[in-house]
């Protein structure tokens, strides 16, 4: 079921500039936050499944610089904080071993699974804002593809979950959520 809007609720072009925005810085800070852990485990036997998922999160990275460029859309002004705060954070989990890596991975994924389904349904109910010219020409739907996105921050977290991620000390995850729904907040704003 949509929601109705609500008073200040933004609506077309301002909706998919902030959903744009939001999801750009990100990306931005998964790409980094993996870096860090790479760069600390190196070559360990963890550092596999992080490395396909550092792939993919590239690939999600570059759709929306894409899409960044084609709205005209204003990056957020905090992005090198992220750049940053991403690579401290990845190598942080990291030196804290391997199920704090994966911890911290599966805390990011749980946020950004929340935050995209919410963006789905915002978009979906006004379809000025989801609507997304295709690179062929064709038409598609923002919606779409960050669906598609979503489903990949699913695997990533029950990836990590599967590595070990459940082992670490609960407290860990609830930190990175509230950092990343911080991180959301600000950079949608700023």
């Amino acid at each position: 079921m949509r929601r109705r809007p609500l008073p200040g609720d933004l609506a077309g072009a301002d909706l998919r500039a902030r959903a744009l925005r939001v999801d750009h810085a990100g990306e931005l800070a998964a790409v980094r936050i993996l870096e860090g852990q790479l760069a600390v485990l190196g070559d360990a036997p963890a550092a596999a499944p992080i490395r396909e998922m550092a792939a993919q999160e590239r690939r999600h990275l570059e759709t929306f610089e894409r899409l960044v460029a084609r709205h005209r859309v204003r990056p957020t002004v905090l992005a090198p904080l992220w750049r940053a705060v991403g690579f401290a954070l990845g190598a942080a989990s990291a030196l804290a071993g391997p199920r704090a890596a994966m911890a911290c991975t599966a805390a990011v994924e749980e946020a950004i699974e929340t935050h995209y389904a919410r963006q789905i349904a915002a978009l979906e109910a006004d379809p000025d804002a989801d609507r997304e010219d295709g690179e062929d020409g064709g038409e598609r739907r923002l919606s779409a593809v960050l669906r598609a996105f979503r489903d990949d921050e699913i695997a990533h977290r029950d990836a990590a979950r599967a590595h070990g991620a459940d082992a670490a000390p609960a407290p860990l995850g609830a930190l990175v959520r509230g950092g990343c729904r911080a991180a959301i907040r600000l950079s949608e704003r700023f």
